[in-house]
């Protein structure tokens, strides 16, 4: 099933079926436009979604208050040691208004050094996102279209995710 399940996901795309990955996480009949949020990063730099175009992004809204935000943030940390790179990257975008230094000292916290720093302190990137609970994590392909999405925490580095996840960077 490992071999078949990329098969799988791009047929089901291919012909508009509704497919259900892993942990409930949904995929849209045909990928949806995105909306280009703006973030700032941890040196203060300003960027939007348009930088990453070209690759495969999974994008996680949450926040430092956010207790199952902060239960699930190493197993994001950890799907982007294993699948980060060129082509795929993880993006924690923190909803918090205290800015980059209270996530900063979060990350500190609990060890998370594999994920860069995205924050959005207006808050406008849950409502640009359609978010309606946190966490919420969203798949966007190298074209900016939105795959799917699940809403609540998951278990991101568990074998089946990552797979999931890999035949869609493939």
């Amino acid at each position: 099933m490992k071999i078949l399940k990329p098969v799988l996901i791009a047929w089901a795309l291919s012909v508009g079926a509704a497919f259900a990955g892993p942990q409930g996480f949904a995929l849209h009949d045909t990928p949806q436009p995105v909306a280009n949020v703006r973030y700032e990063k941890e040196d203060g730099n300003r960027g939007d979604m348009e930088d990453f175009r070209g690759k495969v992004i999974l994008v996680n809204v949450w926040a430092t208050w956010c207790v199952p935000c902060r239960e699930e943030m190493p197993t994001l940390d950890a799907l982007q040691a294993e699948l980060g790179g060129d082509d795929f990257e993880v993006v924690a975008l923190s909803i918090d208004r205290a800015g980059s230094q209270v996530v900063r000292r979060f990350y500190d916290e609990i060890g998370v050094t594999n994920l860069n720093m995205y924050v959005d302190q207006t808050m406008l990137s849950m409502t640009a996102l359609r978010t309606v609970g946190l966490p919420t994590t969203i798949l966007i392909d190298a074209q900016g279209r939105e795959l799917g999405r699940l809403v609540g925490p998951a278990e991101w580095d568990d074998p089946e995710m990552v797979s999931f996840l890999r035949g869609f960077i493939e």
